[in-house]
């Protein structure tokens, strides 16, 4: 839950720390720019906030945990998948950053009071599927650092990064997804970035994850 808190503050003080002509900048999601990021942050948001309000039947039991929640391809996204090009055009909408900026702040900050608020044992569902609170909060933490990552990919400056104890924790959960630990002799960042396949490997990070027993990339959905 702490790692959850943490993660979403910092990814969104750094929202909040944006220049204007950065949402136009590209971002580390393919096919997006910071604003089409900062737009899809806002729908996260929302679909915290929806989730942490629907509880799960009396008689429910956890069908998948925090690692299980990620459905892993080995494909990465293209950007043409029909909501990705659905949240470019609702942030091209926006037109003035301030007003994304604005709603991600609202919301954003509604979505994290209401996961300090909850439970953590209850169970919820979402997608189908029913989670402990915990499990769906900790799912979020690599969700927010891999984002964190992709919104300051091109930004200059040496923009603020994720926290060092999420990046751990995002490390952690995607070792669980992949069933293995990821290379140890990679940064925690890089360990992410390569896994995902948000960077391309060279070739010692490619032998590393394969001595490892991971197989890259991991694109998560």
């Amino acid at each position: 839950m702490d790692h959850f808190s943490l993660a979403w503050s910092a990814l969104r003080a750094a929202v909040a720390g944006l220049a204007e002509e950065d949402f136009a900048r590209p971002s580390g999601c393919t096919g997006w720019l910071v604003r089409d990021l900062v737009c899809h942050l806002v729908i996260d948001a929302q679909d915290v906030l929806i989730t942490l309000a629907t509880p799960a039947g009396p008689d429910a039991e956890p069908t998948r945990d925090a690692a299980s929640y990620w459905e892993v391809s080995d494909r990465p996204p293209t950007g043409d998948d029909p909501l990705d090009a659905l949240t470019v055009r609702l942030a091209a909408a926006y037109q003035d950053p301030g007003l994304l900026t604005f709603h991600l702040d609202d919301v954003g900050s509604a979505a994290g009071r209401a996961a300090v608020l909850a439970d953590p044992k209850l169970l919820v569902e979402t997608k189908g599927e029913v989670l402990t609170v915990a499990d769906y909060l900790g799912a979020y933490v690599l969700e927010w650092t891999l984002h964190h990552l992709d919104l300051i990919a091109h930004l200059p400056g040496g923009p603020p990064a994720p926290p060092a104890t999420t990046l751990a924790a995002a490390r952690a959960l995607l070792s669980r997804v992949a069933g293995a630990e990821l290379p140890r002799e990679l940064s925690d960042t890089d360990a992410l970035l390569v896994g995902t396949g948000r960077r391309a490997p060279d070739e010692a990070e490619r032998a590393a994850f394969a001595a490892a027993g991971v197989r890259i990339p991991l694109s998560l959905g």
